[in-house]
């Protein structure tokens, strides 16, 4: 199959999902007591050829995302609003599988890509180190049994998060979930909304016949604009906001 055909191909099935499987994305506008989630943007994940699940050439989904959070993050930090930024960062020889390894502690690829690495000296940004896929589990302290996002929305009393990150169906959708069921749970109590800013999310990209060339499993397979709506819809379906533009009340 030609590169011209998958390409038609993955549209349409975009299509079909769309219609079948549709989202709704809202103009947001950021007021009251708001904090930013960053979810994995660190160079292991989202750095051109900065590891095995690094994108191997440059990647627009990717790198608008990157852009999209800098611009948010600046101006939430302008503003002197709060910040959380979750860095995957992995024991060394103890891959997550079914994933090969990555973001190890000490390779560099558990950092903040260069464009987000002002944020390691900003006052307003909480860094978060986690060793599995999923946020609100990595937050856990083992000996206290603390939770540092929960601490997080707690402290400052947020009403909203709005998160962006990577990847939209993997790490952002399983932190989502989770935590809309924290909130549900009443962990949180100031807490209301949990916004998906689209344009801040991407995930990889792995077709069909990319992963046979590679001669990895078929299960392999990742296409990303399917799989970036999917994660959208099962954030949508479950009760999170997804938002199609930021703006800022005022």
């Amino acid at each position: 199959m030609s590169a011209i055909s998958t390409e038609r191909t993955s549209a349409n099935i975009l299509n079909d999902l769309g219609e079948h499987l549709p989202v709704a994305l809202e103009a947001y506008q950021v007021d009251g007591k708001v904090g930013l989630v960053i979810v994995d943007e660190v160079n292991g994940f989202a750095t051109v050829g900065a590891g095995n699940l690094a994108p191997p050439t440059p990647n627009a989904q990717v790198a608008g995302m990157v852009d999209e959070t800098d611009t948010l993050a600046r101006a939430f930090a302008e503003r002197d609003m709060p910040i959380a930024a979750f860095l995957d960062t992995h024991v060394p020889g103890k891959a997550e599988p079914p994933y090969p390894p990555h973001c190890e502690a000490g390779t560099g690829e558990e950092n903040l890509v260069p464009e987000l690495a002002w944020l390691e000296s900003c006052t307003q940004a909480t860094l978060i180190r986690k060793d599995c896929i999923n946020g609100f589990v990595g937050s856990i302290d083992l000996e206290t049994g603390a939770n540092r996002i929960v601490d997080w929305v707690n402290a400052h009393d947020l009403e909203t998060v709005l998160v962006v990150g990577i990847c939209t169906d993997i790490c952002v959708m399983d932190f989502v979930l989770t935590f809309l069921s924290a909130r549900n749970h009443g962990l949180m109590p100031s807490l209301v909304d949990i916004v998906v800013y689209e344009q801040g999310c991407s995930t990889y990209d792995l077709p069909r016949a990319v992963a046979n060339d590679l001669a990895l499993p078929k299960t392999a397979s990742h296409p990303q604009d399917l799989t970036h709506h999917m994660g959208l819809y099962f954030m949508h379906s479950r009760g999170a906001r997804l938002a199609g533009t930021v703006a800022w009340q005022g």
